[in-house]
């Protein structure tokens, strides 16, 4: 497997910020992945989640906002964050040319994503991964969180655990169906936000781990497969022969 490349870009407003770009040699899409609220890039998390997602064709780019770049507590405006998100996705491109591009992130990373996503579409990404969509405070159900989404227009994959106390599944589960077709929803038994998972599962969290790689891998194939199809015949019309049998 390919070495990390270490990288800075320059954030809106000239601060700037770390990179980790981790290409395989065998990379079929290139996800830039955004670190949640309280730990960055170089997370045990986010490391063991980019060589997973690396062991099935998923290169990554990790990244920090700035405010974790200059470790300080309190987060960045959300006009900061997501404008680290655009130039994150845009350093990617350049990064690692040639790559169909994924965004997303863990927990606020993956919400700063699709706020930057509704605001503007990000340039050359195909769709939105969440590992772990943060929809509510801790134990404090809502969905105001959520309002953003109708305004994505491209493919949303929510990754969510059933002990997860940041994601009521009852108040996630309508909103996935509001979405339609665009998203989809992938549920971990007894994982939590963090995906821990109970000895009573019978799972490990390295198994949970694997998961989550494979599950962005063949989501990620399944849209490069229907663009293809699109492509192919822009007007969504089956072939005659292909009716005729229905």
């Amino acid at each position: 497997m390919a070495g990390v490349a270490q990288l800075r870009f320059t954030v809106e407003g000239g601060r700037e910020v770390s990179a980790l770009l981790l290409r395989p040699v065998q990379a079929r899409h290139l996800l830039v992945l955004a670190h949640g609220a309280g730990a960055g890039m170089s997370h045990s998390f986010m490391e063991k989640l980019a060589d997973e997602l690396a062991s099935v064709g998923v290169a990554t780019f990790r990244y920090q906002f700035p405010y974790m770049e200059e470790r300080r507590r309190v987060l960045d405006t959300p006009t900061v964050l997501t404008a680290t998100v655009v130039a994150a996705v845009r350093t990617s491109a350049e990064a690692a040319p040639g790559l169909p591009l994924l965004a997303g992130g863990k927990s606020m990373g993956g919400r700063m994503t699709s706020h930057a996503a509704a605001q503007h579409p990000l340039d050359g990404v195909r769709g939105l991964v969440f590992f772990g969509f943060p929809l509510h405070p801790p134990n404090r159900p809502g969905t105001k969180r959520a309002d953003h989404l109708a305004k994505v227009s491209v493919p949303i994959l929510f990754m969510q655990g059933t002990r997860d106390t940041l994601a009521d599944l009852k108040l996630l589960r309508p909103i996935c169906a509001k979405l339609g077709s665009r998203a989809t929803l992938h549920i971990f038994e007894k994982a939590d936000h963090s995906f821990h998972v109970l000895k009573s599962s019978g799972r490990s969290d390295a198994e949970v781990l694997r998961e989550l790689a494979e599950t962005a891998s063949s989501w990620a194939e399944a849209i490069d497969e229907k663009q293809s199809k699109l492509a192919q015949n822009p007007t969504g019309a089956e072939p005659a022969q292909t009716r005729s049998r229905n």
